[in-house]
């Protein structure tokens, strides 16, 4: 490996470097993905066209705001790997598309209606208190309007960066919460105030803002894609190396 003659590092210093950094199974994983992914393109007579791939090409010099060919030959140079090289990568992930697509595209639709529940969204707002009786006076304090729940999670709750938000949590999921709590706050009707509840962290009150219905979008069809094919490809290479035992 010699790019530049001011810069020389072998191919021996790569992999060592990588075993150090406990970097080498990933990038020797992503190898064995690669020919499983070639295997089956070629048992299904999958490929990609010069169109496709000039395609690809296209989209990501306008997204790396390469205009000029000496542009784009300038980053190249940069990323130590040739235009050829480029093009291959890029058709390694087009052919690595179209097989997740041909292999698992009409399950997709499948396992979301039979996971629809673990796809649902709530925006939510939690303070965690110290003690049950501070807990239960600001429960009420909302409840009666003397208090906002921001307020009163922004002056109390006992973590600083929520303190900071207000109590503001994000759009969760329902996975994201302990099975308990999320039974009872995905089942309450947003904009009441939910709680005192107790966990390890304390006492807990919610304010639900709003429910996001579970919806088969665009990105979440990539997002369930790409774990199947994800999985998938995890047991290719542990059948593999299993062989090579």
């Amino acid at each position: 490996m010699n790019d530049d003659p001011q810069i020389v590092i072998e191919s021996e210093e790569v992999i060592s470097f990588l075993k150090q950094e406990m970097r080498l199974k990933e990038v020797y994983n992503s190898i064995l993905w690669q020919r499983a992914i070639a295997r089956v393109a070629q048992e299904q007579e999958i490929t990609i066209s010069t169109d496709e791939i000039q395609a690809e090409a296209d989209r990501q010099r306008r997204e790396l705001r390469l205009e000029k060919a000496a542009d784009t030959l300038l980053w190249l140079n940069e990323q130590r790997a040739t235009p050829e090289e480029w093009e291959i990568g890029i058709r390694n992930r087009l052919l690595a598309q179209k097989v997740a697509e041909k292999m698992f595209g009409k399950e997709v639709e499948k396992f979301f209606i039979q996971n629809r529940l673990e796809f649902e969204q709530i925006v939510l707002y939690q303070m965690v208190l110290a003690n049950d009786k501070l807990a239960q006076e600001l429960y009420f304090q909302i409840e009666e309007g003397e208090v906002s729940f921001y307020a009163a999670a922004h002056t109390y709750d006992i973590d600083e960066k929520r303190r900071q938000k207000c109590g503001y949590e994000g759009a969760i999921y329902r996975w994201a919460l302990e099975a308990d709590i999320a039974s009872i706050v995905f089942n309450t009707s947003p904009k009441q105030l939910i709680g005192p509840l107790r966990t390890e962290q304390g006492y807990h009150l919610f304010w639900v803002e709003e429910l996001i219905a579970a919806e088969l979008t665009p990105q979440r069809y990539q997002e369930i894609l790409n774990h199947m094919f994800k999985q998938w490809l995890n047991a290719e290479v542990e059948t593999i190396l299993n062989h090579s035992l």
